[in-house]
C-alpha cells in the first residue's frame, strides 16, 4: 500500500501540542484589521485548541502529525 499524502495546506496551519491536541490560529485576524475594534483583535490573538470534532477532521488531513 502506498504512503498517505499529507495535506500541505493543513500542514501549514495546524500544529500538535505536547499532549497531542491540535493547535490553530483564530480566523478573521489576517487582514482588514483597521476597522475591527481593538478588543476584538486582542480576543483573536494567540492560538486555540480545536474542538474534538474539528481535530478529528484535521488528523485525517495530517496522517503523520
Amino acid at each position: 500500500m502506498p504512503k498517505m499524502k499529507t495535506h500541505r495546506g493543513a500542514a501549514k496551519r495546524f500544529r500538535k501540542t505536547g499532549r497531542g491536541k491540535i493547535r490553530a490560529q483564530h480566523a478573521f485576524r489576517s487582514h482588514l484589521l483597521e476597522k475591527k475594534p481593538s478588543r476584538r483583535k486582542r480576543r483573536l490573538a494567540g492560538r486555540i485548541i480545536l474542538q474534538p470534532g474539528d481535530a478529528r477532521q484535521v488528523r485525517r488531513l495530517l496522517p503523520y502529525l
